[in-house]
């Protein structure tokens, strides 16, 4: 198999993270985590945009009209690209200063879901989920460092780790909440616990092997289907996009500032698409409108 692999970005990110692209309008997001940045590159012009957060910014997710959804130090906020404000949607308390948010994705029915981890890897992380109207739930907790989470195309499972556990969890999920999780993959076995992830339209996960600068794909019963170098040694996370959502987005660190991650590599930081996978993403939904309604009513 021959890849296509193009640097996107000039300038490199610190902390690449939480790709996600938006099939309505054709350009991607991301965020900076340690710069406090939401990025955006539009493909059709070749230019960049960018919002600054006045916290660490863990993910990002698609919003309604002009907006996003972000998971900062603190709670879960809506970002209005316009005017640059923030609204909370989601902010526990008694706040913990040993605690931020880091990776979040919506799930198939447009509600978001976000992990806190402990800033110094304790156990002091809950997976929460959010929905438009305003209601939440705390999914999981006990958890280090939140990542990898993204869900089947029907919804009904969700994948979830807890990175320095090396391990991708299988949930069944729904509008009540998960059910009993079960280990889909060691990842100790490729000498990496697992990063940022994404789910492709045969239901096979595409997880980052940050510590090994891999990217596995997975099926949905864990075996090991594929497994290609990443860009760069650092990658962070993925995500399907494009005009026919056949192009893997990949971000990558180029110093997390924690000084657990730091790149050797030239272009550690940046941006990267990869071509000729002969695999294709399924369109995220935005915070508030179920992707399964629109898919059913694409079909129709």
């Amino acid at each position: 198999m021959t890849l296509d692999v193009r640097c996107i970005s000039e300038r490199p990110d610190f902390l690449g993270e939480s790709p996600v692209w938006d099939a309505d309008n054709n350009w991607l997001y991301w965020v900076d985590g340690f710069s406090r940045l939401v990025r955006r590159w539009e493909p059709a012009t070749g230019s960049f945009r960018e919002w600054s957060t006045p916290s660490m910014v863990g993910s990002v997710a698609l919003g309604l009209g002009d907006c996003v959804v972000v998971g900062l130090v603190d709670g879960i906020f809506s970002l209005d690209l316009g005017n640059s404000s923030l609204a909370p949607l989601l902010k526990p308390e008694p706040a913990d200063p040993l605690v931020r948010f880091n990776d979040g994705k919506t799930d198939r029915d447009g509600r978001f879901l976000c992990g806190s981890m402990g800033i110094h890897a304790d156990p002091r992380g809950i997976l929460w989920r959010i929905d438009a109207a305003g209601r939440r739930d705390s999914l999981a907790d006990g958890i280090r460092i939140s990542n990898a989470l993204c869900f089947s195309p029907d919804g009904a499972t969700m994948y979830f780790a807890d990175s320095l556990d090396r391990t991708i969890r299988a949930y069944p999920y729904g509008a009540d909440g998960v059910g009993e999780p079960t280990i889909l993959v060691d990842t100790a076995q490729w000498n990496s616990g697992p990063d940022g992830a994404t789910v492709d339209s045969d239901g096979c996960i595409w997880a980052t092997l940050v510590q090994v600068g891999k990217i596995a794909r997975i099926t949905p019963d864990g075996r090991l289907d594929r497994m290609i170098d990443a860009p760069v040694d650092l990658p962070s996370s993925v995500a399907f996009g494009g005009d026919d959502m056949a192009t893997l987005f990949v971000t990558s660190i180029k110093d997390s500032g924690s000084g657990r991650a730091v790149s050797k590599h030239p272009d550690g930081g940046k941006l990267f698409a990869i071509d000729g996978l002969a695999a294709r993403g399924i369109a995220e939904a935005r915070f508030g409108q179920s992707a399964l309604e629109n898919n059913k009513t694409e079909a129709a």
